[in-house]
């Protein structure tokens, strides 16, 4: 009888008993993959949740993991849910001060750490934390406990804990709490979201039967587990008897791509911009017909939209397009890729297009941490998928549009609510059971969602217009220019924008250019750049209305990463950060206008000198962001 799953842990049973496998989890040490079968994940899995019993650990304690990406992760996972200890995954990337409120708020016991970078940076802080009982690795750490020592006392201990164990796991009901995951707090302290089996369960089973993909086919996983998206469909995945491999170093996606193959991957519109904009850039270093063909190709993406009938003679050059062009971008991606789950952010139509064009369709879907985390996606399996929308609802979800425009949902996946909050959880679910998202929203031909903004973020300007700043934000970043921006103008007369370069592209066009520049600093500065901006800002204010239109804006020399502050682990603005920092520019902005009885209609072609610590430094273990990951696609 197939093994129903009511509680993550049951997909064990599940993978177990419908799909064995070699490679049911994989890894990479060195530059050497290495796999784990079904069964050796069940065994370890329990051999973990009986070392943590040996260790005194009981149901509802609370053990932490700090890592990137690795399949050892789910070994700790499964056996924190078989025990009936709450799970607590924190990001890798954020600061002392955030690590320091979740390990105590969360009152955590045990806290497990990825490698010798994290360990040193985490053991000072639990040493002064008194709940945190012991410290352990995942990586062989000189000086630490390994988590191999938990597996070790499980394995020697089953003879005695085994039937304790499965009491445990018995008693185990899908309302009971299974993680608390820290959001990535864009204001003020991160809240802790309760979640239990059922939310987690209910969630991924709904959204696994979005495609037919299954157990003869592989997926990377590079978005880290800590965050519930991820990590719901790295359950997806399993529940699936889909072989999962994942990579801890966001440096070796290129090569996961090429030695791996995968049917399917998850990514974040970020990441997507930069597979499009490699896509261009090869296309701009051709010549002759091979340009001419190339870009004709790329233009005829502009036709694609799912379930679109084609005629012939369309046909017929979409054919030859994907047999001299399209087809080297699936190579470019692996040569197998189905399907990319997109989520975090909006992703440009065009993008999806593209993709979509070479074979390769972009799934985007919608949800929160709150909802665990799936609301709506694109679903290939039923048909339903539209480009600009995150898709229909799933089945088991209801959603309503309130009289404001803010979305509104109902069903098994809603959080329990905010750890030691009661009153935070009474502002975002309501008497009814509503949970509010706090996004704008609107359901096109009554079935798929479109999210226009942020509840919070909208702001009006002095003559009473709302400006949804998202939008206007995301046209600005499908720029190549642009990697960042933030637009402002609550209260004032018109809106404006505070935009971080694409320093990469920025610094290959001016040596195109033969534009000289001693650092950041200066090269925001030059009046052929800040022209350039001028006109990237000009052509896009074409498609808003005139009271959304950039009046003004001004270039920092800063990139914006989870490091420096400004976006969160998740690459949402900090905006009440962003604000603080760049205070003085955005009251030059202002006060250049409230001294102007014109308003300021025109955009200021030199911009004023902004001192800012110069940040060029790369992060390749820490960032979405990644550098070379285009240059090293061959096509």
């Amino acid at each position: 009888m197939t093994a129903e799953v009511k509680r993550t842990f049951d997909i064990l049973d599940r993978y177990m008993e419908l799909f064995p496998r070699e490679d049911a989890l994989g890894g990479k040490k060195g530059n050497e993959w290495y796999t784990y079968s079904t069964s050796e994940y069940s065994k370890k899995s329990h051999q973990f949740a009986m070392g943590l019993l040996a260790l005194g650990l009981e149901k509802n304690d609370k053990v932490a993991t700090v890592t990137t990406n690795r399949p050892e992760w789910n070994f700790a996972d499964m056996g924190l849910a078989m025990t009936g200890v709450i799970h607590v995954p924190i990001y890798p990337t954020i600061g002392e001060d955030e690590y320091r409120y979740i390990l105590e708020h969360a009152e955590t016991k045990v806290l497990i750490v990825g490698d010798k970078k994290l360990y040193e940076k985490l053991k000072p802080i639990a040493d002064e934390i008194k709940s945190i009982r012991e410290i352990f690795t995942f990586e062989e750490v000189e000086g630490a406990k390994s988590y191999e020592e938990i597996l070790t006392l499980g394995k020697s201990k089953k003879d005695e804990l085994s039937g304790k164990l499965q009491q445990i796991k018995d008693s185990i009901t899908p309302d009971d709490l299974a993680t608390i995951i820290y959001t990535s707090g864009t204001t003020g302290v991160p809240k802790g979201v309760m979640l239990t089996h059922e939310n987690l369960v209910s969630n991924f089973v709904a959204h696994s039967h979005m495609h037919n993909l299954g157990k003869d086919h592989r997926v990377i996983s590079f978005l880290p587990l800590c965050h519930v998206y991820e990590r719901s469909v790295n359950y997806h995945f399993q529940y699936k008897g889909m072989g999962v491999y994942y990579v801890g170093n966001l440096g070796q996606i290129v090569s996961a791509i090429k030695e791996i193959k995968p049917h399917m991957f998850n990514s974040v519109p970020r990441l997507l911009e930069r597979v499009h904009d490699g896509f261009v850039s090869k296309g701009k270093e051709l010549s002759g017909l091979k340009r001419v063909i190339y870009f004709w190709a790329m233009r005829l993406t502009r036709h694609f939209e799912y379930n679109k009938k084609y005629n012939l003679f369309l046909k017929f050059r979409i054919k030859l397009a994907d047999k001299l062009i399209y087809s080297k971008w699936r190579e470019a991606l692996g040569g197998n890729i189905t399907y990319i789950v997109s989520g975090g952010a909006a992703l440009q139509p065009n993008i999806a297009r593209v993709l979509g064009m070479a074979g390769m369709m972009n799934l985007e879907g919608y949800g929160l941490t709150e909802t665990s985390p799936v609301i709506a996606v694109n679903n290939p399996a039923k048909g339903e998928l539209k480009i600009g929308t995150v898709g229909p609802v799933l089945d088991n979800v209801q959603v309503k549009i309130a009289e404001d425009g803010e979305i509104l949902c109902k069903g098994p996946s809603v959080m329990k609510g905010y750890y030691k909050a009661p009153e935070l959880t009474a502002e975002v679910i309501d008497e009814e059971g509503w949970f509010h998202t706090g996004d704008i929203g609107i359901l096109e031909e009554g079935k798929y969602l479109k999210i226009t903004d942020r509840k919070k973020e909208m702001f009006k300007l002095s003559g009473g217009k709302y400006i949804a700043p998202q939008m206007i934000e995301n046209k600005l970043k499908a720029s190549f220019f642009i990697e960042q921006a933030m637009v402002i103008g609550a209260g004032e007369k018109f809106a404006s924008a505070l935009i971080s370069p694409n320093f990469e592209y920025l610094h290959d066009w001016c040596s195109q250019n033969k534009i000289h520049f001693r650092d950041n600093e200066e090269l925001i500065e030059k009046d052929e750049v800040v022209l350039q901006m001028q006109k990237e800002v000009a052509a896009i204010n074409k498609t808003l209305g005139e009271h959304e239109e950039i009046k003004r804006f001004r270039l920092v020399c800063e990139e914006w990463t989870p490091q420096t502050g400004e976006l969160s682990p998740t690459l949402k603005l900090k905006r009440n950060y962003v604000t603080d920092k760049y205070q003085d520019v955005i009251d030059e902005i202002y006060s250049v206008s409230h001294n102007n009885k014109t308003g300021g209609n025109g955009l200021h072609i030199r911009l004023p000198k902004v001192n800012l610590n110069l940040n060029l430094k790369l992060r390749l273990d820490t960032r979405f962001d990644i550098s070379g990951f285009i240059k090293r696609l061959k096509f």
